[in-house]
């Protein structure tokens, strides 16, 4: 255990930051989550900026390294960005594997 007042002090401090900065970690973590699960275009890109302003703020306080955020934030931007493709995509799929599947048997 410390024995300084002021070692007492900082200890206090970094307990402070390391609850805040896990909290804060945390939120950041299911919002991004949160913004993965999304299936509709809209609703994604309402949500991006939110999440980004997050991860930049978790940068900035140096919670996470800075290239870490772009890269989350480049991940993130290129899964809002292939929704549609996904979705335009999965009907044409289930057609051609059901095509396939009735060759096999004859």
């Amino acid at each position: 255990m410390a024995n300084h007042k002021a070692t007492k002090k900082d200890t206090r401090q970094a307990n402070k930051r390391r609850e805040r900065n896990r909290y804060q970690g945390k939120t950041t973590r299911n919002a991004m989550r949160d913004l993965m699960a999304i299936t509709t275009e809209a609703d994604a890109k309402e949500k991006l900026p939110k999440v980004v302003a997050m991860l930049d703020k978790l940068a900035k306080r140096n919670v996470i390294h800075k290239n870490k955020a772009s890269n989350l934030k480049s991940a993130l931007a290129k899964k809002v960005n292939d929704i549609n493709k996904v979705l335009a995509e999965a009907p044409v799929k289930a057609k051609k594997s059901a095509a396939k599947k009735t060759t096999k048997k004859s």
